[in-house]
């Protein structure tokens, strides 16, 4: 992260508030390479930080105002009292912020009021965590101005209480964790059960490899009631085969799991979609970890894209175009990625192929009349940190 953002953003907190900030925070996006939904269902995630970020210039206040403000909203700055803070109280962007001041407080730790400027270059609505983003950014900030000696994930727990309970969306803990804890050039293996993480080694490059986000314009938001059926799913299938969640339910044990379900077929595809991808991220690691060639991880996404759209059902035709479009033009591999009905897919490309694979995308998305995607690089970056 430049200097320069960070004095763009202090500059216009200046502007809007008539003081300099005490400090100014980044919080990245994320990209997920495999472990889809499996976050809620305590299991095996791996996703890395985008260079794409939330960025917070804040000043610490005493008198129990909260003052907020965003570049990337019209309006002007909202003006909150702490002890108004009330969970889906509000439905506007500030729940994001807001909703982390209350589940510190809550948490009992003493913030007092802050005033905030945020600006972010995460993409909205393409699941690549735009909302954990702005979450852990805020957090990061009130943590370190009211020093309350939060780090990881527990900041991560907090930010995830604050989108579950405050703004009413029934996330898993996998966007928060990986915007406050990943690592420039690795993925995080993360155990969503105990939060144990494990940084991997992910340097594409060194490879002559490239991981293509392709963000399809598609908007979807988490807080409505198709992730929550999923979830909800999830829940029901644990609960009749008699585990605390389906990342108790073994792999080689799957097809005598899902005979047990009987004739609850929507139950049996939810089920066999997260056993079969918390075995796909263990894949996934074990290859990176043994040194093998990166390539050999392509076929193990394109799996997972075929649970998604078959047994989950939250793909859409604009994603499946994408993933079809690049493995036939030469693609490695490709997959949904994010909570799904819209948002971004990524694609693993060799080096040479990135400009006709993004124009064979490109031109099928013109064929079928939708909306010009917006394709870019993913490149492994830092988690959260102050800037200034």
């Amino acid at each position: 992260m430049s200097e320069a953002v960070a004095e763009t953003v202090a500059a216009r907190f200046s502007e809007l508030y008539g003081a300099e900030p005490h400090g100014v925070w980044a919080a990245p996006g994320r990209v997920n390479l495999i472990g889809e939904h499996t976050d809620y269902n305590d299991g095996f995630v791996m996703p890395f930080a985008l260079p794409h970020t939330a960025v917070a210039a804040v000043s610490r206040r005493e008198d129990g105002v909260l003052r907020l403000h965003s570049a990337d909203v019209a309006g002007g700055v909202a003006e909150l009292r702490l002890d108004d803070l009330s969970p889906e109280s509000d439905k506007n962007w500030t729940a994001y912020p807001a909703g982390v001041v209350w589940a510190l407080r809550e948490a009992g730790h003493a913030v007092t009021g802050a005033d905030i400027h945020l600006s972010s270059t995460v993409p909205s609505g393409a699941g690549l965590s735009s909302s954990a983003a702005l979450e852990v950014v805020v957090a990061l900030a009130l943590n370190d101005l009211f020093s309350l000696g939060l780090r990881g994930w527990k900041l991560a727990r907090l930010c995830q209480r604050a989108e579950n309970v405050y703004v009413g969306a029934p996330v898993g803990i996998m966007d928060q964790t990986a915007s406050a804890c990943c690592e420039a050039g690795h993925a995080l293996f993360l155990d969503t059960r105990d939060l144990s993480q494990k940084q991997i080694p992910f340097d594409l490059a060194a490879e002559g490899m490239r991981l293509l986000v392709v963000d399809t314009q598609v908007k979807h938001s988490h807080s409505e009631g198709e992730y929550g059926k999923r979830r909800a799913g999830c829940e029901k299938g644990a609960a009749l085969l008699g585990v605390n969640a389906l990342r108790d339910v073994p792999y080689d044990d799957l097809d005598a799991a899902l005979s047990r379900l009987g004739d609850e077929e929507e139950v049996r595809r939810l089920v066999r979609h997260i056993v079969t991808e918390n075995e796909r991220v263990e894949r996934v690691v074990s290859l990176l970890e043994s040194g093998d060639d990166t390539r050999a991880i392509g076929p193990i996404l394109v799996e997972g894209h075929a649970s998604l759209r078959d047994d989950f059902r939250i793909s859409c035709p604009e994603l499946d175009l994408v993933v079809d479009t690049a493995l036939a033009s030469g693609a490695v591999g490709a997959r949904m990625t994010g909570g799904g009905f819209g948002g971004s897919a990524i694609v693993l490309v060799e080096e040479p192929d990135v400009d006709a694979i993004t124009k064979a995308v490109t031109e099928a998305f013109a064929t079928a009349g939708f909306t010009t995607p917006r394709v870019f690089e993913a490149v492994p970056s830092a988690g959260a940190r102050r800037l200034h």
